[in-house]
C-alpha cells in the first residue's frame, strides 16, 4: 500500500515538475514576443521632433544577490550586484505626458523644468535638445 502512494506522489511531483518547467518556458516566450513587438513597432513609427519639457525625472535600482563558490574557509558567501534603470517623463505642450527609458549620462544633463525639442520614435528616446 505504501509503494501504491510512493509512486502516485511521484507522479504528482513528475506533472508539477512539468507544468512549473512548461509555464517558466511560455513565460520567456512571451517575454521575448513582447519585447520584439515593441522593437518592431518602434522601427516602423515616425520619428517625431516636438516641443516639450522635463517634468520628471526618477530612477529604479534593482539589486542581484549572487551566491559565491566555496571560499578557503569553506564557508559560501554572496555578493551583490546593482543596475541603474534611468526615466524621464516629458510633457508636450498639447498637455500629454510621456515616460522614456534614457542613459545615464543624458539622465545627468536634464533638469525638471528644462524645455526644448525631444526626439523619440515610438516609445523609443532619441534625444532631447534643450532651449538656448
Amino acid at each position: 500500500m505504501k509503494f501504491g502512494m510512493f509512486s502516485m506522489g511521484f507522479s504528482i511531483f513528475s506533472i508539477m515538475f512539468i507544468v512549473v518547467f512548461i509555464m517558466i518556458i511560455v513565460s520567456f516566450a512571451v517575454m521575448i514576443v513582447k519585447n520584439i513587438s515593441t522593437w518592431n513597432k518602434n522601427n516602423h513609427s515616425p520619428k517625431l521632433d516636438v516641443s516639450a519639457k522635463v517634468v520628471s525625472k526618477r530612477i529604479n535600482v534593482v539589486h542581484h544577490k549572487h551566491a559565491n563558490a566555496e571560499d578557503i574557509t569553506g564557508g559560501y558567501g554572496y555578493h551583490t550586484t546593482s543596475n541603474t534603470l534611468y526615466y524621464v517623463t516629458f510633457e508636450f505642450t498639447s498637455g500629454d505626458r510621456m515616460e522614456f527609458h534614457i542613459n545615464g549620462a543624458e539622465y545627468g544633463l536634464l533638469k525638471e523644468g528644462d524645455t526644448g525639442n525631444l526626439c523619440f520614435q515610438g516609445t523609443r528616446y532619441l534625444s532631447f535638445e534643450r532651449d538656448k
